[in-house]
C-alpha cells in the first residue's frame, strides 16, 4: 500500500502515542540517574536513601498513570482529577531532592516539563518549568565545579525548555482536536440513532396508512355490502321472493369471496386480485357490471357503465391498484349515498396523464362539507375521501371532485404519464 493509500492517523492516535512515549522517557531517564548512582562514588547511606528515593517516585508515578488509565477507559469510576496537584508536586518533590543528591536526575526534568505544561493552568505550568530548568542550570553548574556556568550547562536546559514548551502547544491542540472529534462522532451517532428511530416511526406510520386504505376500500366496503345486500334478502324472504333471496345471497356470497381474497393479498403485499389476471379496463368494467348487480340485488335500480378513451398504456402497477381503489371507493360512495340512478366510469388515455372520471346522477352535496370528510367523522366513517386523496397524491396526481346539491357528483382523478409507458394494442374493449 502506497503513502497516499494509507489509512489517515487519528489525533487520538498520535496523542496515545505521545503519551506513552512520555512514560516511556521518564521511565528511562530514572533507570539512567539510578544506574549513574549505583556506579559513582557515593557513600552508603546516601546512595541507599536515594535509592529508596527513586523506587518511591517511581511507584508514585506509576500509580497516578495507572488510576488516569483505568479512568479514561472506563475500567473505574474514581476521577483522579482531584489529585493530579498532589500527584505533580510529590513527584517534582522528589525529582527535586534526587537532583539535589546526583545531577544525573536532572535529565529527568525533561518529561517533568510537559507534565506540568499539560496538567496545570497554563501561567502555571510556564512559571514551574521556568523554575525547574532554573534549577537544572544550577544542578549542573555546581556538579561541572566551573566558576562560571559552562554553555552547555545552560543551553541544553533552555533548548529542552523551549522544546518542550512548543511540543506542548502541539499537544493542546492536538487534545483539543480529539475531543471535537470525540464529541462529532458522539453527535454523529446519536443523530443517525434519532434518524433510524425517526425512519422506523415513520415507517410503522406508513404501512398503518396503508392497511387503513386498504382495509377501507377493500373490507370494510365489501362488509358494506353484505350487509345491505343481507337486509335486502331479509325483505325479499319477508315477502316470498324466492327468486330475489336467491340472488341476494349469490351476491353475499362473491362479495365475501372477493373479501377474503383481497385480505389475503394486501397482508401480503400484493395488489389487487381483480388485476392479477386481467387489465385495468377489465376490472374497471367488471366492477361496474358487479356494482349494478350488487344495486339490483338491494332493489335499487343503479345502471352503471364504464367508457374508455384513448390508446391503453401498460400503468405502473402502482397506478392500476390507485385508479382501481378510486373507482371502488367513489362507486361505494355512489350506491351508498348518492341514491343516483346512473354512474359512468370513464377510463382516458391522454398522451400526457391518464384521468379516470366517475359520474353519477345523485343528489350531490355541498363540496364546502368536503373539509369535514376529510378529517374523517368520529364513527370512523368518513375516511373513503381522504385515502383516497392519499393514494392519488402518492402518484403525483390531483384529485378533483364537483357536486351541487341536487345536480350530481364527478370525481375526477389525473395521473402524470412520463417517458417509458408502453401501448397496449387491443385493450380497448374493456
Amino acid at each position: 500500500m502506497s503513502a497516499v493509500d494509507a489509512p489517515p492517523v487519528s489525533s487520538a492516535a498520535i496523542l496515545r502515542f505521545l503519551r506513552v512515549t512520555l512514560h516511556v522517557a521518564f521511565a528511562v531517564l530514572l533507570a539512567v540517574g539510578v544506574l549513574r548512582l549505583l556506579i559513582t562514588d557515593t557513600r552508603g547511606l546516601d546512595r541507599y536513601l536515594f535509592l529508596a528515593l527513586s523506587v518511591v517516585l517511581a511507584a508514585i508515578y506509576l500509580v497516578g498513570t495507572v488510576a488516569e488509565k483505568r479512568f479514561s477507559t472506563g475500567l473505574s469510576q474514581r476521577n483522579p482529577r482531584r489529585w493530579t496537584a498532589l500527584w505533580l508536586g510529590l513527584i517534582t518533590v522528589l525529582w527535586a531532592v534526587l537532583m539535589v543528591g546526583s545531577a544525573e536526575f536532572s535529565w529527568l526534568v525533561f518529561p517533568l516539563f510537559f507534565l506540568h505544561l499539560h496538567l496545570l493552568p497554563r501561567w502555571a505550568g510556564i512559571t514551574m518549568v521556568l523554575l525547574m530548568t532554573a534549577g537544572v542550570v544550577i544542578a549542573q553548574w555546581i556538579s561541572s565545579g566551573a566558576d562560571v556556568p559552562p554553555l552547555p550547562v545552560v543551553v541544553g536546559p533552555v533548548f529542552g525548555m523551549a522544546f518542550a514548551v512548543a511540543t506542548s502547544k502541539a499537544y493542546r491542540l492536538l487534545y483539543q482536536e480529539g475531543e471535537n472529534q470525540r464529541q462529532a462522532a458522539d453527535e454523529l451517532r446519536r443523530t443517525r440513532a434519532e434518524l433510524a428511530a425517526t425512519q422506523h416511526e415513520s415507517g410503522v406510520l406508513a404501512e398503518r396508512a396503508r392497511l387503513a386504505r386498504e382495509i377501507h376500500d377493500t373490507l370494510a366496503q365489501g362488509f358494506s355490502s353484505i350487509i345491505l345486500v343481507s337486509r335486502a334478502a331479509r325483505r325479499s324472504l319477508s315477502a316470498g321472493d324466492l327468486e330475489s333471496t336467491e340472488e341476494s345471497l349469490a351476491m353475499v356470497e362473491a362479495t365475501a369471496a372477493e373479501n377474503l381474497a383481497e385480505a389475503r393479498n394486501f397482508v401480503r403485499g400484493l395488489a389487487s386480485p381483480a388485476l392479477a389476471q386481467s387489465s385495468l379496463a377489465e376490472s374497471l368494467s367488471r366492477l361496474c357490471s358487479q356494482t349494478q348487480r350488487e344495486a339490483r340485488a338491494r332493489g335499487g335500480a343503479l345502471r352503471c357503465s364504464f367508457r374508455l378513451d384513448g390508446e391503453p398504456i401498460d400503468l405502473p402497477q402502482p397506478y392500476k391498484v390507485t385508479l382501481l381503489r378510486a373507482a371502488q371507493a367513489s362507486l361505494a360512495n355512489v350506491w351508498l349515498h348518492a341514491k343516483a340512478e346512473s354512474a359512468v366510469v370513464s377510463l382516458a388515455f391522454l398522451g400526457s396523464e391518464v384521468t379516470l372520471d366517475v359520474f353519477d346522477d345523485g343528489r350531490g352535496f355541498d363540496t364546502e362539507s368536503l373539509a369535514d370528510a376529510v378529517a374523517g367523522r368520529a364513527d370512523g366513517s368518513g375516511f373513503g375521501l381522504r385515502s383516497l386523496r392519499e393514494r392519488v397524491v402518492a402518484q403525483g396526481g390531483k384529485l378533483t371532485i364537483e357536486s351541487a346539491p341536487g345536480e350530481g357528483t364527478v370525481v375526477a382523478i389525473r395521473l402524470p404519464l412520463g417517458d417509458g409507458f408502453i401501448s397496449i394494442q387491443g385493450d380497448d374493449n374493456g
